[in-house]
C-alpha cells in the first residue's frame, strides 16, 4: 500500500492507504476524501479531479500526456507546474508519501 496525503483547500488532511494499481483519484473517491469529484469516472474527460502536487513530488511523477495537459486547461486556477489530474496518476510503491492539495473548487 502507498500512503497518499490529500489536503483540502481549508487545510484538513486525509492520509489514505491506496493499493498499487489504483489511481490517486480512486484512492480519494473510495475513502470519501471531499473535493475530488471525478465526474467522468477517471476517463480524463473533465478536470474535476484536479490537484496541486507538493513541490517536492513534481519531478518524481511521470510527465503529463497531451490529453491530461488539454484537460488541465479547463481546471480551476491550474498551476503550470504543479497541477495534475488524479485520474492519470497510477499508484505505485514509489508514490508512497505523495502529498496533493485539493483546490477550493472543481469545474
Amino acid at each position: 500500500m502507498a500512503k497518499i496525503t490529500y489536503i483540502e483547500w481549508n487545510g484538513t488532511r486525509h492520509e489514505v492507504e491506496v493499493r498499487p494499481g489504483m489511481t490517486v483519484m480512486e484512492g480519494a473517491r473510495d475513502n470519501g476524501v471531499p473535493g475530488i469529484e471525478a465526474d467522468c469516472g477517471g476517463a480524463c474527460a473533465c478536470s474535476t479531479c484536479h490537484v496541486y502536487v507538493a513541490p517536492e513530488w513534481v519531478d518524481r511523477l511521470p510527465p503529463r500526456d497531451p490529453m491530461e495537459a488539454d484537460m488541465l486547461d479547463f481546471a480551476w486556477q491550474p498551476d503550470p507546474v504543479r497541477s495534475r489530474l488524479t485520474c492519470q496518476l497510477k499508484v505505485t510503491p514509489e508514490l508512497d508519501g505523495l502529498v496533493v492539495q485539493i483546490p477550493e473548487r472543481q469545474i
